[in-house]
């Protein structure tokens, strides 16, 4: 025999052994890791909150009062006067978009998206030699006409 028909062959024997062993690897990959100390079954993450409900707001003022809280712990352990941490957590609850109410969003929003339109508008202008109009009258205009 010579070389290449040893070759074909030993890969003839073990390509259907390796298939076979391969495919009976994946239920051993669920199983490494247990034994009999183990949980079987794993705690399940929780959901995160519907946006803008009340329970994301109240985990979003959370998660800045413990911000601020750190910050201010930080402050007074390097001798700085403290700051007031509620006035801080209501000061910066007040600038988060996600706290305006939901027609405030739903406006900026509609606004960015007509204003990205008016500048693509102005590109496509701009390059058939046509003079750009004002973006924000334009939005101002359309936004008009819209309503």
């Amino acid at each position: 025999m010579d070389f290449g028909t040893v070759i074909w062959i030993v890969v003839l024997v073990v390509a259907p052994i390796a298939a076979i062993l391969f495919s009976g690897a994946f239920g051993l990959l669920d199983q490494l890791g247990r034994g009999g100390m183990s949980l079987e079954e794993r705690p399940r993450p929780r959901p995160a909150p519907v946006a803008n409900s009340p329970a994301a707001r109240a985990e979003r003022e959370a998660d800045i009062r413990q911000l601020v809280q750190a910050r201010n712990d930080r402050a007074v352990g390097r001798g700085e006067p403290p700051l007031d941490v509620e006035a801080e957590v209501a000061r910066l609850m007040a600038l988060d978009p996600a706290a305006q109410p939901e027609a405030d969003q739903q406006d900026a929003a509609l606004r960015e998206e007509v204003r990205q339109l008016v500048v693509a508008r102005n590109e496509r202008r701009m390059a058939r030699g046509e003079p750009p109009l004002a973006v924000e009258e334009e939005v101002e205009r359309q936004l008009r006409d819209l309503a």
